[in-house]
């Protein structure tokens, strides 16, 4: 193993990665909207604007309760 490979985690640690979502791809729609509708109509903006606060809040949401879920005290590896 060369020092610049990346250090693999003990054996039986879990790796916690977030579940999938479309809530980013929500949100990037909604954004998406919103720049097009400053140009254009403003119900685009209004659109836009609400599901990407929709989105926003709900992806606070699912990343707190993610967090929650995450041991309290991670075990050290010495």
């Amino acid at each position: 193993m060369s020092p610049l490979d990346p250090e693999i985690p003990p054996t039986g640690e879990e790796i916690h990665l977030p579940g999938p979502s479309l809530v980013p791809l929500l949100a990037a729609i909604g954004i998406t909207l919103t720049v097009v509708g400053i140009t254009t109509f403003i119900e685009l903006t209004i659109a836009g604007v609400i599901i990407t606060v929709v989105c926003v809040i709900r992806w606070i949401r699912d990343t707190r309760h993610d967090i929650d879920q995450l041991p309290l005290d991670p075990p050290n590896h010495s």
